[in-house]
């Protein structure tokens, strides 16, 4: 698949067979994630892969938007490193983009996956953090479930050139 076909056709699985990804799938996912950019090239990301099921459940449990988790092959929270990163803002983009290529990768390779979020929700950022046993200097951005597709979805066209403006606004 190439990567205009990738971006124009990937859509957010939350239904999965249950199947575990192979070590193989998983590593090009997170050199996906590595490939992202960052401000300065600072790539202030850090990648936590959890598979067992009592952690997914544990996680499922506590994101109201993750209960698809303990379906998928495995779950992976993208982490910032304020110590690498201290600008927040800057860290949760980079973070983002590396969640886009994961998201972009997983469908190319004909998985399929789901972003929910995290950040800035501090509910959510530190209730991760305490599952995870994350150092203070890390903060969760991002968790995507990850995993064999159990339904089918089709592109859709949302191009809306009511919103594109040039020069101004």
């Amino acid at each position: 698949m190439n990567v205009i076909d990738a971006i124009l056709t990937r859509r957010s699985i939350r239904r999965f067979t249950g199947q575990v990804i192979s070590d193989e799938q998983l590593e090009l996912l997170l050199k996906a994630g590595f490939q992202a950019p960052s401000a300065h090239n600072l790539q202030p990301w850090h990648f936590i892969i959890v598979k067992e099921k009592e952690n997914l459940e544990k996680i499922s449990s506590s994101h109201p938007y993750a209960k698809m988790l303990p379906q998928a092959g495995c779950g992976i929270i993208v982490c910032g490193d304020v110590k690498k990163e201290p600008n927040e803002g800057f860290l949760a983009e980079d973070c983002a983009a590396a969640i886009q290529n994961i998201l972009l990768a997983a469908h190319g390779t004909g998985l399929g996956a789901v972003w929910c979020g995290l950040y800035p929700n501090t509910d959510r950022t530190t209730v991760i953090s305490s599952i995870l046993k994350l150092p203070e200097n890390i903060i969760p951005v991002g968790l995507i479930a990850v995993g064999y597709p159990n339904e089918e979805k089709t592109a859709q066209d949302r191009y809306d050139s009511t919103r594109i403006h040039y020069e101004t606004w």
